[in-house]
């Protein structure tokens, strides 16, 4: 079944959610203040909040982590000013009045001062073989489910050597985990 679904990718730099939902005829938009790394007409260069309004369908947020992941919990109490606006605006996301949601993250302190997710998934749920715990919290919108599980499991990207783009490497979504999303809530009406 062919959808046109308007869909939102927010915060996304690299274009991969993007790209997976127009190969499959979807009116798909990145977002983020970072230029797309594959160059498109259909990425926004700009802050979310300004586009949140228009009619989307669905969004599907990857929203900063730095302030957020337990991976930095040692810098928490040095950085609460920061989490309280990224606390913000994950609820700006999470509540605006688009109809079907999903936004990811690490896990983190969203867990605890907004609410639970409605799921944890994995890359090696998705043909690859990473470890990389990623949380999701959906609205209007079924929990992804796995679609091809892998048995060797390593943690690549845990184990990124120090750099500038360090954060970008992290960050990326992973491919299966993006063909799963538009396989699974692509034709969602």
């Amino acid at each position: 079944m062919e959808s046109f679904t308007k869909v939102l990718v927010a915060c996304e730099f690299s274009g991969i959610v993007r790209e997976a939902f127009r190969a499959k005829g979807h009116e798909a938009f990145s977002c983020d203040f970072l230029d797309s790394e594959i160059p498109s007409s259909y990425h926004i260069k700009g802050n979310v909040e300004s586009f949140l309004w228009m009619n989307w369908d669905m969004m599907i947020c990857f929203p900063d982590c730095t302030h957020l992941a337990v991976s930095g919990a040692r810098w928490f109490k040095d950085k609460l000013p920061q989490q309280k606006e990224a606390l913000e605006f994950i609820q700006t996301l999470l509540y605006c009045k688009i109809p079907r949601i999903c936004l990811e993250n690490p896990i983190g302190i969203i867990s605890t001062h907004i609410r639970k997710p409605d799921q944890i998934i994995q890359p090696w749920m998705f043909g690859h073989n990473e470890t990389k715990a990623t949380c999701l919290w959906l609205k209007n919108i079924p929990k992804l489910t796995p679609t091809k599980i892998m048995s060797e499991r390593l943690a690549f990207v845990h184990h990124t050597s120090p750099s500038k783009t360090r954060w970008k490497e992290r960050s990326r979504t992973f491919t299966g985990i993006a063909e799963a999303m538009t396989s699974q809530w692509g034709s969602i009406q």
